[in-house]
């Protein structure tokens, strides 16, 4: 059974991420797959995120995705922060920024987290056909 809280958050996600690049990664179907694996991780994930942090209007839109992508580089939960990203992406944030957020990071969380961070950036710029400047890793 949704609550309004949940509703609203997989509204607002599915509103986030619904571009050209959606079919990249399928974000509806991942939520499902994490409800036969526990019934509150879903509700966390889509209620938490979407349902509070994007639902809030005192920061921009770009500002909430930059803050949740902070959050989960320090929690090392990848598969939330790779969906993220996309978003980033679909809100207008530049990899550049993306990148600047996460090393923001490096004093607080350490090197190996933000390093995995960089990586699905990298990852999700490759499945959205994003081509990375000369001469960079």
């Amino acid at each position: 059974m949704a609550t309004d809280r949940y509703q609203r958050g997989l509204d607002r996600m599915m509103e986030l991420v619904s571009t050209e690049h959606s079919n990249t990664f399928d974000h509806a179907k991942l939520v499902e797959s994490y409800q036969a694996l526990d019934a509150e991780l879903a509700d966390y994930i889509v209620s938490f995120a979407f349902g509070d942090i994007y639902s809030r209007d005192s920061l921009t839109q770009q500002e909430q995705t930059m803050v949740t992508i902070s959050t989960l580089a320090a929690l090392g939960t990848e598969v939330q922060l790779k969906l993220h990203i996309n978003v980033g992406f679909n809100v207008g944030l530049t990899k550049e920024k993306i990148v600047g957020a996460l090393i923001q990071c490096i004093p607080y969380i350490g090197f190996p987290r933000v390093l995995n961070g960089l990586t699905l950036v990298k990852e999700v710029m490759a499945e959205r056909g994003m081509a990375p400047e000369a001469g960079t890793d």
